[in-house]
């Protein structure tokens, strides 16, 4: 069963709703101002069951010059459009701008309805059909049927419910049931004893009762308390279906309509757009740079400045790559159409589509950005994400905040990263339950930019093992988490990028040469510590004693690690001879005694009870030795 949504356009006054009670059996003007004064003034909705099983919401639009920020909130979601002309007037000015409207929201099914047929003669209906058929050419309701009927005496009624039912049966395709639901809000009221109720078409995905959802853009979180589709409780809603939603927690007051409901953390507010704007043929306006705007997209009404990113101005009929910068926040998804109105006087002037929904703000006459709206403009899901990853990858965005910048559902989101993942585009850091991504490109750069100083440092410090693990990340990544760091030094080593040893990282082809020099400086650094015998030197002191050569911090550094040196503490080294000497002593005399004092040892090795104590610690610490009181045994 397909859920069809069916809108009306036309003029005022030329028997919309009038129509739609005939076809349903329903009133749809609901304002007591819209009865008293017989013009739709808000939108009006109603249902009704199609012959073939279908269920078919209309939405009755109001045709008024003064109203057309409210037919706009009406269009989303239609699938349908019934374009209303009276037949004893014929197209009018609120006709042709409707039909501008559904035409730049990308609407492509439509039927041509000629009401109060029986007001007129033949000959006059044949001019009427003239006059339509020249005003429809080059846009989709060119070659549309045109159903004669009469609301009052039922004429040609039949006909047009057959009609809808062939035209939703051949080119209505099925909505989107699983990818994220969004329903934009177009009423919001309050009914005693409920509470906040909210109505709008479900353009994607399906919500259930119980369901926790956001608002955008608001950000406030709510329960669905209740749903109603066509005036019948429901568990579920589904894409397709005009909804009422019973919300908790949350106060009339809170939201409006232009909003916006969706899963928690599914979406992302923004006060920018980059659009393709499309400028009608019919307006009289030329829109220049930074000129305000009336942008209407989904439910919403936003005040914009409109930035031109290739040229001064755009003329009637003429598009462009454009940002929009909006005077308030609002949430959307790549894709969705918009419209826009001139400032003052309020006109519709054109219109299009969103490339990106959350971009970053855009310089104008670059060459790069233009290519790469192109792009977005025109290539698939799997092109897009790829592009947001490449522009956003040092961020190493988490799949959770991929899916917010796309209004894209996890599954499909990981749908198209693996085939960009399998084309080696982009690369996936796992951990845990979360994914991080990034383009190949970004990945090629930073560990370029890491072999080059790996490099350098190489080069200029011939004594050290490497660079500390912990400086590559606060050098080249700062502001990322620390698993997710560990992740990509592990897959540059495993791939022999680089080389790990301890904590240090180098070149994988990184070797120490230890040349004369080295050994020289080495060989004093070494009679130093024999020297001290058991009055250990300190590290401070060798330094001062060797203070000519620049690589001495470097080489005790290395003489430790090749455990030539024994670095007792932070202060003193011990040679390796005499380390083992003190430890032979040690260990005979515990073979004969059960333990040993501080005093006792500092006269085994006759030095004082400084010493003796700091390599008794040092001892106890290698577990060689363990303290009790004030003695130490054999570990």
């Amino acid at each position: 069963m397909k859920n069809i949504i069916i809108g009306t356009a036309g003029h005022i006054d030329h028997g919309k709703t009038t129509l739609i009670k005939a076809l349903t059996g329903h009133e749809t003007d609901r304002l007591a101002e819209e009865k008293k004064r017989g013009i739709t003034i808000d939108l009006g909705f109603t249902y009704f069951d199609l012959p073939d099983g279908n269920k078919a919401g209309i939405i009755d639009v109001p045709g008024h010059e003064k109203f057309v920020k409210n037919m706009l909130a009406g269009v989303v979601g239609m699938d349908l459009v019934l374009l209303v002309i009276a037949a004893d007037e014929g197209v009018m000015p609120q006709t042709d701008e409707h039909i501008n409207i559904l035409n730049l929201l990308g609407i492509k099914k439509g039927i041509v309805v000629l009401t109060k047929y029986d007001l007129v003669d033949d000959e006059w209906l044949e001019l009427v059909k003239e006059d339509i058929k020249e005003d429809l050419k080059d846009t989709f309701l060119e070659n549309a049927p045109v159903i004669e009927v009469s609301s009052v005496t039922g004429y040609g009624i039949n006909e047009l419910i057959e009609t809808i039912v062939n035209i939703s049966q051949e080119y209505v395709e099925e909505r989107d049931i699983n990818t994220i639901p969004r329903l934009p809000i177009d009423r919001v009221f309050s009914i005693t004893g409920f509470g906040t109720v909210i109505t709008g078409t479900l353009i994607s995905g399906k919500l259930k009762k119980g369901d926790e959802v956001e608002i955008y853009p608001v950000n406030k979180i709510s329960k669905l308390r209740n749903i109603q589709v066509h005036s019948q409780d429901s568990e579920y809603a589904y894409a397709g279906q005009r909804t009422a939603i019973n919300l908790s927690n949350i106060k009339k007051t809170d939201i409006y309509r232009g909003c916006v409901i969706a899963p928690v953390n599914s979406m992302k507010n923004t006060l920018m757009l980059d659009v393709k704007l499309n400028l009608l043929k019919s307006s009289r306006r030329i829109v220049e740079n930074r000129s305000r705007l009336h942008l209407y997209t989904g439910t919403s009404e936003i005040l914009c400045r409109v930035v031109l990113l290739d040229r001064d101005e755009l003329s009637p009929g003429e598009s462009c790559y454009a940002q929009l910068r909006l005077e308030e926040e609002i949430a959307v998804r790549r894709g969705d159409k918009f419209i826009v109105r001139f400032y003052s006087p309020m006109e519709t002037i054109g219109g299009g589509e969103i490339i990106e929904s959350v971009p970053l703000k855009r310089k104008r006459f670059d060459d790069n950005l233009i290519e790469e709206l192109k792009i977005k403009e025109k290539g698939s899901n799997t092109d897009v994400i790829e592009k947001i990853i490449k522009q956003n990858s040092s961020r190493f965005l988490s799949i959770g905040e991929l899916a917010k910048l796309t209004a894209l559902t996890v599954e499909e989101l990981n749908n198209n990263i693996g085939i960009l993942e399998q084309e080696e585009k982009i690369s996936v850091i796992r951990h845990k339950n979360e994914s991080y991504v990034l383009h190949r490109n970004y990945e090629r750069e930073f560990e370029d930019n890491i072999e080059k100083y790996l490099f350098k440092f190489h080069d200029e410090n011939k004594y050290k093992k490497g660079i500390k693990k912990s400086e590559i990340k606060s050098r080249f990544f700062p502001k990322i988490k620390q698993p997710i760091f560990d992740s990509i030094i592990q897959d540059m080593i495993d791939r022999n990028v680089i080389e790990k040893k301890g904590e240090f990282i180098s070149l994988p082809y990184f070797k120490i040469n230890y040349d004369d020099d080295y050994l020289i400086i080495e060989s004093s650094i070494i009679k130093l510590a024999e020297d001290g015998k058991f009055n250990f030197v300190k590290i401070d002191d060798i330094k001062s004693r060797l203070i000519n050569n620049s690589n001495i911090e470097d080489i005790i550094a290395l003489s430790i690690d090749d455990k030539k040196l024994i670095k007792l503490n932070d202060e003193f080294v011990i040679s390796k001879n005499n380390y083992g000497e003190a430890l032979n002593l040690l260990i005979e005399f515990l073979k004969s005694n059960d333990k040993i004092t501080a005093a006792g040892f500092r006269d085994l090795l006759d030095t004082n009870r400084k010493n003796a104590i700091i390599l008794l610690e040092y001892f106890d610490m290698m577990k060689v030795t363990k303290r009790i009181g004030n003695d130490r045994i054999l570990y």
